[in-house]
């Protein structure tokens, strides 16, 4: 690499987003990813002979609509076909339910199992929308610095934190509360305080856990649900979809934009250490022992990895290494890719021919008191004997994906101990049994239509990707773990605690999912301090 103004450890969706701005601000960026291909979780690969799948991350709507445009993804032939409805979830009774927000369909749907639901849904609806809408406005905006030394804080926090308070204080009393209770309560109470169907309780509540290795019943979980409920898919707020080609088509144009804007992107180029020289970071060690220096260091990688991995002790603050190694880290989920012969004949719902509900969120928890049960079954036996299960199968939209007449399916699994008794090594296979009874409970032509599969545990994401403890978020969405706290009080606005140091993935605001907004926000923060 020439020399260069900033280096980006990792070329997943944020790393490249980092990349792509800075380098139109006329800054000189090399990316480094010490994988093989570029996307980090975000990734289409083959797991069986003949059938390709996103690997990691397996579904879109975080992704930020203005990144799309900025990053011209859509022109360069990013397609995200929208699902029929967001969730269909067969209930252990026979019946089944097929949500799609609060709109008619979904108060139809709900009116079979309960009037009063239906009649509730369009203003639980219209209840959520509002605050996501309210909290939409500082996805892109980094949040103020409200802890570390005094000298370090700007008027733009004042500003931020002035404006933060303007935000809360014009909303609604009803919507105030409405957002304490987000940001406190758990998901279970807050839902079961509203609804009393099981499966329409579940349906909502599924985002409560996903890549959240708790109960759904846990203090502050309901802020998950909403971290879910921030997306949009073409223009549609609160839609899920399937990008064609998979989550790696988006990160693949991602680098393709980098590339024309002058970006270096170098893979199998994974970094030892981040070199500092008398407080300031001056550039990365690679482990095939080349140095690279640059002006500043734009790190993807989660929190603990960076602070705990790749710098050394004595170059940090002892009480932010304490902070870090507090952080928590670890989503206790199984991803699974699983090649089909025939689509999933569910008992409830029968046939193989592709209708709507096998082209959305497929849900295999029928009620909080399931995802509950399957959480503490996790805490004492290392993973849920009745795991909760959401099963896409893009292939229903997406020929390119697995041969004709075929089908892939990916399987995202809740509860599994990020750091079981035994070890994965030894659980793994156990684990993918209960995962296929689970299904197979609902659907009984699986097993026969299974034709191979490949899965992660939370150590294989740790080894693959990089992600420490399997947390797909880079570190809980707990309340303590957002916002001015993310990762720790005082380092919230992208900036590490040694100068040139910056924080542009997932372990920083607002968090995780494919948003893109941590390294557009990161990139705005070190463009800034350059050009000072």
């Amino acid at each position: 690499m020439n020399p260069l103004d900033v280096i980006v450890i990792g070329a997943g969706h944020n790393g490249l987003a980092c990349a792509c701005y800075l380098a139109k601000a006329g800054l000189r960026v090399g990316v480094l990813e010490r994988r093989p291909v570029v996307g980090g979780a975000a990734v289409t690969e083959e797991f069986v002979p003949g059938f390709r799948n996103s690997s990691a991350s397996y579904t879109v709507s975080l992704l930020n609509p203005v990144v799309i445009q900025d990053l011209n993804l859509a022109r360069r032939g990013l397609r995200i076909v929208e699902r029929p409805f967001s969730n269909f979830v067969p209930a252990e009774d026979g019946r089944y339910l097929k949500f799609d927000g609060a709109g008619a369909g979904s108060e139809a749907e709900v009116r079979k199992f309960s009037i009063a639901d239906a009649q509730r849904l369009p203003q639980f609806g219209q209840r959520l929308a509002r605050v996501a809408a309210e909290l939409k406005k500082w996805m892109l905006r980094a949040p103020p610095e409200l802890g570390g030394p005094l000298v370090a804080r700007s008027g733009r926090d004042l500003i931020a934190s002035a404006r933060l308070l303007w935000t809360f204080g014009r909303l609604p009393s009803e919507a105030q509360r409405e957002c304490v209770e987000l940001f406190t309560r758990s998901a279970g109470h807050w839902l079961d305080a509203i609804f009393e169907t099981d499966c329409l309780k579940a349906a909502l509540g599924f985002d409560a856990i996903v890549g959240n290795y708790s109960s759904p019943y846990a203090p502050g979980s309901a802020y998950v649900l909403l971290h879910h409920a921030l997306g949009e898919v073409n223009g549609k707020p609160g839609v899920w979809g399937h990008a064609i080609g998979g989550m790696g088509r988006i990160t693949e144009l991602m680098a393709e934009e980098a590339r024309s804007r002058g970006v270096t992107i170098e893979l199998e180029a994974p970094v030892q250490q981040i070199l500092v020289d008398g407080g300031k970071v001056r550039g990365v060690l690679l482990q095939d022992g080349r140095e690279l220096h640059a002006r500043a260091v734009a790190c993807g990688v989660d929190p603990k990895r960076l602070y705990l991995q790749l710098m050394r002790p004595q170059d940090l603050p002892e009480d932010f290494v304490r902070s870090i190694r507090a952080y928590r880290c670890g989503s206790g989920s199984l991803r699974i890719n699983v090649a089909l012969a025939e689509l999933p004949d569910f008992s409830c719902l029968p046939g193989t021919s592709v209708q709507p509900h096998h082209a959305s969120g497929i849900l295999f928890g029928p009620s909080l008191k399931a995802m509950d049960t399957a959480w503490r079954d996790a805490l004492h036996g290392g993973f849920a004997r009745a795991p909760i299960v959401e099963m896409l199968i893009p292939s229903v939209v997406d020929d390119s994906l697995a041969p004709a007449g075929a089908h892939v399916a990916s399987l995202f699994c809740q509860h599994f101990d990020p750091d079981p008794p035994g070890g994965w090594d030894a659980l793994k296979t156990a684990a993918v049994e209960a995962v296929f009874a689970r299904v197979n409970q609902f659907c009984p032509n699986f097993r026969r239509a299974l034709l191979g599969y490949r899965a992660w545990t939370p150590l294989d994401l740790e080894r693959e990707f990089g992600l420490t403890g399997g947390d797909i978020f880079h570190g809980q969405l707990s309340p303590d773990q957002l916002f001015s706290l993310r990762p720790v009080l005082g380092y919230a606005r992208y900036r590490g605690p040694l100068a040139g140091l910056y924080h542009c993935g997932s372990g920083a605001h607002p968090g995780g999912g494919v948003t893109a907004a941590p390294g557009y926000n990161a990139a705005s923060e070190i463009i800034a301090d350059l050009a000072r």
